[in-house]
C-alpha cells in the first residue's frame, strides 16, 4: 500500500481553500499550483511579472524542501500565464532556478488566475 504524506511550510503561502501545499506518495511529491504570495504577508508580489515569478519559484523551492528535496527534483512543471507573450520572461527567470536536464513543462495561456495574479504554477518532483 501506498504511503501518503501531507507536506506544509510557513514559508510557504498557506493554503487558501481546501487542499494541501503537496502530498507526497511514496517518492513522488505533488505540488499544488502557487501564485505570487508572499508567505509573511499573504499578499502578491509586486505588479510586475518577473517580480511574481520569481515569487512562485521561491513557494514552489519552499515546499520542495519541506518535503526534503530541491526544485532540481522536479520532473514536471505546468506555468499558468495570463499573457503568453511572457513566455520567454519567464525562460529567463526559470533559468535561474533550473539547469539542464530540464523538467518535462507546459506553459498554458489562461483567461484569469485566483487574487488577479499574472501567474501560477504546479508540479510534480521524484524525490
Amino acid at each position: 500500500m501506498a504511503t501518503k504524506k501531507i507536506i506544509a511550510t510557513d514559508q510557504a503561502p498557506a493554503a487558501i481553500g481546501t487542499y494541501s501545499q503537496a502530498v507526497q506518495v511514496d517518492s513522488t511529491l505533488y505540488l499544488s499550483g502557487q501564485i505570487p504570495l508572499v508567505p509573511a504577508t499573504m499578499e502578491v508580489a509586486g505588479e510586475d511579472f518577473e517580480t511574481q515569478v520569481v515569487q512562485v519559484f521561491e513557494n514552489l523551492k519552499a515546499v520542495c524542501e519541506a518535503a526534503g528535496g530541491s526544485l532540481a527534483d522536479i520532473v514536471k512543471l505546468n506555468i499558468y500565464m495570463i499573457d503568453l507573450a511572457n513566455f520567454a520572461k519567464v525562460n529567463e527567470v526559470m533559468s535561474r532556478y533550473f539547469s539542464a536536464p530540464y523538467p518535462a513543462r507546459a506553459a498554458i495561456g489562461v483567461k484569469q488566475l485566483p487574487k488577479d495574479v499574472q501567474v501560477e504554477m504546479d508540479a510534480i518532483a521524484a524525490l
